[in-house]
């Protein structure tokens, strides 16, 4: 029998959610979802009635979504998941269930593609998982609401079949013609409330894919080893469509490395400065796929910031990570990128299977001689899907099993090697050295601005906790 009703609707009624923070999360401000903006735009185009309702940028909570949720009639409700915000999201699921029983409930994203089945078991108010990247999926779902069928043989999807038993499809092939989709629907999205230090800072992605393998990350195993690019000129065509509609001028890219198609970087870049676009972005990417010619054009192009995945200064972790870089590549792409006028933003990740305290420091000490702008020292963190989760589970070293702790600033797990409390007091050993260097202080005392304010005040911060200690 067909669970769901369309309220008699021609066309189907969506309301799209970004989960809160979990309570007591290392978080960052609201960024905007980007994911969302590209669900809401394919099910705009097809004629299909969306709004969304982002929990994070207007700050509510599952309480607060499930009054707001209450007002909607919503056909489907579709939240989107990574580790950190999963059990919120269940949380949402559950309210959203609670509210509109006869509504499709539907979630996707990067934790619950490789926890699917647990994710049925665990919350029963779930009705269907989108597994991978989620347009196609999910466009063919609403057709069969619309068409009043069941989700037998929709691929990328695992849903609980009538009998109660889970059912999973195969994946979907990856979507090769990226330049197919819409553009994100950011009209959809409280654009005010993502506005801060004076701008709003909109994401963009020029890709999907990954060339490389690393053991430590989820991404590529969404997307897929390979590299899928769009068209660099109706990349320059969203920037400069949304440079004149909200009058913004700065975007990030969330490639996950953004040069290694080194003419399709070229030619993006070329064309803003065809345009005389005058715009600011910035950028990640891997420290082997930059050279001096693309680092200065991506600088006249408006490139501020570069962040480089280092990830380790150890050769033995770098190698057990399958990271497949060197120290001397590392240093020529941050030496090249300095020379060019780029901020540098050095990434890296501490407590991996095989790290000792010396080798962490060897990690913290090698980022310091780079001269970075500023550092990303994440935590290990193993995530469903990844080898490191594998290896972390096979061997015993799971610790924390809540996911509300998987923010990458908190130990989750510990290795004959290494203890969870010594890694933590590494994690901030390493941040209170960086920022209490005197080059770093006196660089960002040069540069003022709000960066420069909030580099002081970071250093200050550090200072202040380091006397407390002393004192006490």
């Amino acid at each position: 029998m067909y669970p769901f009703t369309t309220s008699g609707r021609i066309h189907v009624k969506v309301t799209l959610v970004n989960p809160p923070y979990p309570p007591n999360a290392h978080s960052h401000p609201p960024f905007i979802p980007l994911g969302i903006a590209y669900l809401g735009a394919v099910a705009e185009r097809e004629g299909h009635q969306v709004n969304v309702i982002d929990c994070q940028a207007e700050r509510l909570t599952v309480e607060a979504f499930r009054q707001r949720i209450s007002k909607e009639q919503p056909d489907v409700v579709g939240v989107t998941s990574t580790t950190l915000l999963y059990n919120q999201a269940k949380q949402i699921m559950e309210a959203a269930k609670q509210e509109h029983p006869n509504a499709a409930t539907m979630i996707g994203g990067s934790h619950v593609t490789f926890w699917d089945e647990n994710a049925l078991n665990e919350c029963p108010s779930i009705d269907v998982i989108v597994r991978r990247e989620g347009e196609l999926t999910f466009m063919e779902l609403l057709q069969r609401l619309q068409a009043k069928k069941d989700f037998s043989g929709v691929l990328g999807t695992t849903f609980r079949g009538a009998d109660g038993k889970i059912v999973r499809n195969e994946d979907r092939p990856f979507l090769m013609d990226l330049d197919s989709l819409p553009s994100p629907a950011y009209h959809l999205l409280p654009i005010d409330a993502f506005h801060r230090m004076g701008k709003t800072i909109f994401p963009l992605v020029t890709s999907r894919g990954c060339v490389q393998w690393c053991d430590f990350c989820s991404t590529v195993r969404m997307f897929g080893r390979g590299y899928r690019v769009r068209n660099p000129h109706k990349v320059v065509d969203e920037m400069e469509m949304l440079h004149n509609k909200y009058g913004e001028s700065q975007f990030t890219f969330y490639d996950d490395a953004f040069t290694i198609n080194r003419n399709h970087t070229i030619a993006m870049c070329q064309d803003i400065l065809d345009r005389k676009l005058k715009v600011e972005w910035d950028c990640e990417t891997r420290v082997d796929a930059v050279d001096k010619e693309l680092l200065e054009i991506m600088h006249k192009a408006g490139c501020i910031t570069v962040w480089f995945g280092v990830e380790s200064g150890s050769t033995k972790i770098l190698e057990k990570m399958h990271k497949k870089i060197n120290r001397e590549q590392v240093k020529d792409a941050f030496k090249m990128a300095q020379k060019a006028g780029m901020m540098t933003i050095a990434s890296a990740v501490i407590g991996f299977p095989g790290e000792t305290e010396e080798t962490a420091w060897e990690t913290i000490n090698f980022i310091n001689s780079l001269n970075p702008d500023d550092i990303g020292c994440y935590i290990a963190t193993p995530y469903p899907g990844t080898p490191m989760y594998e290896e972390v589970v096979k061997n015993g070293w799971l610790r924390v099993t809540d996911f509300n702790k998987y923010d990458t600033a908190t130990p989750t797990f510990e290795t004959p090697q290494l203890s969870m409390e010594r890694l933590r007091e590494i994690k901030y050993k390493a941040h209170q050295k960086f920022y209490l260097r005197p080059s770093y202080v006196f660089k960002m005392m040069r540069r003022g601005g709000t960066y420069g304010r909030s580099g002081l005040k970071t250093s200050a911060a550090y200072a202040l906790r380091a006397m407390h200690i002393k004192l006490s």
